[in-house]
């Protein structure tokens, strides 16, 4: 908070004891704080591939990597965290983006940049990248995170690869209690 002309405030709130409105001892659960469960991990489910996935279309398409989870509360919120290998190839092109997402179900949850290579035609360039998003899907029903890939634009020999040479690609979920 500011206040006259930018000056800082805190303020620290000092107490020898809380009491409940009857004049009792407070406790945590008594004062309507869960202290057992929140911000725990509830579950960890995870999923692997290692099949080269090209894509030539600047639509996104699966790439086979998904994995589902059952939240055991509504207010959980899922941290997803994705491992893999992206590479591209620009043809004649010189300038490409291999782009990819996450999504809970049909619902976009987040879009990252995949490979992007500036001013050079006929090249292959490609990494590993690792993406996190956390999640809050609101439901205790199954629901399944999958990764999906496009190019930015599509092109003459323009190609998008998603586990490039076959390498190992993760999808991990974990439900964080709230």
């Amino acid at each position: 908070n500011y206040i006259n002309g930018g000056t800082s405030m805190t303020s620290i709130i000092r107490v020898d004891s809380i009491q409940t409105a009857a004049g009792g001892a407070a406790t945590a659960s008594g004062l309507g704080i869960d202290l057992g469960n929140t911000g725990k991990i509830g579950q960890i489910v995870t999923a692997t591939y290692s099949t080269e996935v090209a894509n030539t279309s600047s639509t996104y398409a699966d790439v086979g990597l998904s994995v589902a989870i059952t939240p055991t509360a509504t207010s959980s919120k899922i941290y997803v965290i994705v491992s893999a290998t992206n590479a591209i190839t620009t043809g004649s092109a010189n300038n490409i983006v291999s782009l990819v997402r996450l999504v809970r179900d049909s619902t976009e949850i987040a879009e990252y940049l995949g490979v992007r290579v500036d001013g050079v035609s006929g090249m292959q360039n490609g990494g590993a990248f690792s993406y996190t998003d956390l999640d809050s899907p609101s439901t205790t029903s199954a629901v399944t995170y999958k990764v999906q890939q496009k190019l930015e634009t599509a092109g003459s020999g323009r190609t998008s690869f998603f586990c490039f040479n076959a390498r190992l690609a993760t999808i991990t979920l974990m439900e964080v209690l709230a």
